[in-house]
């Protein structure tokens, strides 16, 4: 006998159930009882099963219409059936609309079509889907909606029969910010121009192609641009760049140019090609003489001016690391010669750079690790005593790889990186630390001459590290001569004439460095209170030997003394002395020391002591 359930109609289902009950055994209810109790049961599981299942759909229709992602049902023939209200307003089309249409032609183009038609075919009822495509679906009133596509498959009402039903998700918004992203990343905000990531990524892509091509690489830097920025304000620095960026892309239009915005107010412009050195440099006289013309922002005409590098090498055999490293220092040496102008890579003069750059660099390792010492100058009295009246302390660099340097190797290079004035302190602190043991041990001791480097002597804590140091050495300030220059003394960054004068009532003295008689009128101009000249240059070096020229120094010379002595300057000492004829002539118009090879050149603190042992 058939399961219930196994036929149409409830009460064919209670009727054979009552009869088999009443075959099966004893029953006290005879079987057309049965029958309408068993009918009553039935009726109820019925009515009951119908309110879940009718339950069940409420719940799915309202999930179906809720969904904020487009649904499409579609027949077993994959033509549409029905979409829900946020899949229409995805397209923005009615049901009516998308009724009988395929799925596949739901697809903008001929990849999105093939997409939800491979996605179809692919269906396996029952299963979860396997994947999801981006297509763009093209029945959008503003063009097509780029989606993510997942085609599942629901079961029919017959074995093997399948119903496909098309989730999207639109992902134009998404798209969008992975496109603002990406060109973030690539792109500088600013000018629009690639930025130094995409830079780099095209040099390489550049030296990596096959052939024999030559490649220019040209490196520009906005010369004073900070004034721009803090005078007109940073709004009139980026319309400046804007304006550069523009300029650069006319010039190189005509050109398989590639240009980008580095950091800060620097551009860069590769080519490769069969390039030509003159063609290059013409393009970037161009270019410079574009950029000179005012741009006038808010009716003030800016003038830009650039520094430029311009490196042209073979493709081959050359990273991209060493090409711009070739164009930094090359645009490093156009600003050092004075801005506004180009400069061309030389191998050699590239050498030179990167070994005063890698010198520069490691300045402060250098000084932590104890690479720094101090000599010592003596000056000897010209009398013939032979005594040492002053020793001038200059500092010295044992560098590990390029053995030891003077003081005018590495000062310009510690200027650049901010190392001057640690130095300037460490020189000041080993000097005087050497001059106060001598002086211990010896009280008639010569004096202790330092001369400055300017970023020192321009710090405004100058007074209170000199004021430390004599107090920690013991050093009396009688001993102790901080020299200055002419060009020391016009740095329009310090107040070099009133840190001389403090030093002077602390009773420390005043030496300056002079070539002339120009540089001694500082003297008088600023009031400085200057007890003592050391003179150096042509003059010297012209009484190294007679001659008309050796007359004619006798001359100036005459008249600077004179001058010195107005001033209330008395001795004054001299730089360069060569030979004892020279130390001699020098004597006779009025010098009374002088230092040079003849007395040995440079000492040590222990050679220095030792010199003055026997001479006290």
């Amino acid at each position: 006998m058939p399961e219930p359930g196994g036929t149409p109609g409830l009460v064919d289902i209670a009727r054979r159930w009552a009869t088999r009950l009443a075959d099966t055994g004893p029953a006290d209810l005879p079987a057309a009882d049965l029958e309408r109790a068993l009918l009553s049961v039935a009726e109820e599981a019925s009515e009951h099963a119908r309110g879940g299942r009718d339950s069940a759909m409420a719940r799915f229709a309202c999930l179906y219409a809720a969904m904020p992602c487009g649904v499409v049902l579609a027949g077993p023939d994959g033509v549409v059936l029905d979409a829900n209200p946020a899949f229409t307003e995805l397209l923005g089309v009615s049901t009516q609309d998308l009724a009988g249409t395929p799925l596949t032609e739901l697809g903008a183009g001929a990849r999105d079509v093939e997409a939800l038609d491979s996605l179809v075919r692919d269906l396996e009822p029952g299963t979860r889907p396997r994947r999801r495509e981006q297509v763009e679906l093209g029945r959008g009133e503003d063009g097509p909606v780029v989606t993510n596509v997942t085609v599942a498959a629901l079961p029919g009402d017959r074995p093997g029969a399948a119903y496909p039903v098309l989730f999207a998700e639109d992902i134009s918004e998404l798209n969008l910010v992975r496109e603002a992203l990406r060109k973030q990343n690539v792109q500088d905000p600013l000018t629009g121009l690639p930025n130094t990531k995409s830079f780099v990524a095209k040099l390489e892509a550049c030296l990596a192609a096959p052939g024999d091509d030559r490649i220019a690489l040209i490196y520009l830097d906005i010369d004073g641009f900070k004034v721009v920025n803090d005078g007109l304000g940073p709004g009139a620095g980026d319309e400046v760049l804007r304006h550069v960026a523009r300029k650069l892309e006319t010039v190189f239009a005509e050109e398989e140019a590639f240009l980008a915005r580095l950091s800060g107010d620097g551009f860069a412009v590769l080519m490769r090609g069969r390039l030509d050195t003159a063609h290059v440099i013409d393009l970037v006289e161009y270019a410079m003489s574009e950029l000179a013309e005012p741009v006038y922002i808010d009716d003030r005409g800016v003038g830009v001016n650039v520094s430029v590098g311009i490196v042209v090498q073979e493709a081959r055999g050359h990273s991209q690391e060493d090409l711009r490293r070739a164009a930094e220092i090359t645009l490093h040496r156009a600003k050092e010669a004075g801005r506004a102008q180009w400069m061309l890579f030389e191998e050699e003069l590239d050498c030179h750079d990167r070994r005063r750059y890698g010198i520069g660099a490691v300045i402060g390792g250098g000084l932590e690790n104890g690479q720094f010492d101090v000599e010592y100058q003596p000056t000897v009295k010209l009398d013939g005593s032979g005594e040492i009246a002053v020793v001038n302390a200059v500092l010295r660099w044992d560098h590990p790889e390029h053995g030891r340097l003077k003081d005018e190797e590495f000062y310009p290079l510690a200027d650049t990186t901010g190392m001057t004035p640690s130095l300037g302190r460490w020189l000041l602190t080993k000097s005087m630390s050497d001059a106060a043991q001598w002086y211990h041990e010896f009280p008639a001791a010569p004096d202790l001459c330092v001369k400055l480097p300017t970023r020192l002597a321009i710090d405004p804590n100058l007074v209170g590290t000199i004021r430390d140091e004599l107090e920690r050495t013991s050093l009396p300030p009688r001993k102790l001569r901080i020299c200055t220059d002419s060009r020391t003394l016009f740095d329009p960054r310090g107040e070099v004439p009133e840190t001389l004068s403090v030093l002077a009532d602390l009773d420390v003295k005043i030496t300056l460095a002079i070539s002339g008689a120009s540089d001694l009128e500082l003297v008088h101009t600023y009031k400085l209170p200057v007890g003592f000249a050391i003179l150096s240059g042509p003059l010297v070096g012209a009484l190294a030997s007679e001659g008309p020229d050796a007359d004619n120094a006798r001359r100036h010379l005459s008249v600077l003394l004179e001058r010195a002595r107005e001033l209330g300057i008395n001795r004054i000492g001299a730089e360069g002395v060569h030979s004892a004829e020279h130390a001699e002539r020098l004597r006779r118009i009025g010098i009374v020391a002088g230092r040079g090879r003849i007395y040995g050149g440079s000492a040590s603190a222990e050679e220095i002591r030792s010199l003055i042992r026997p001479s006290r």
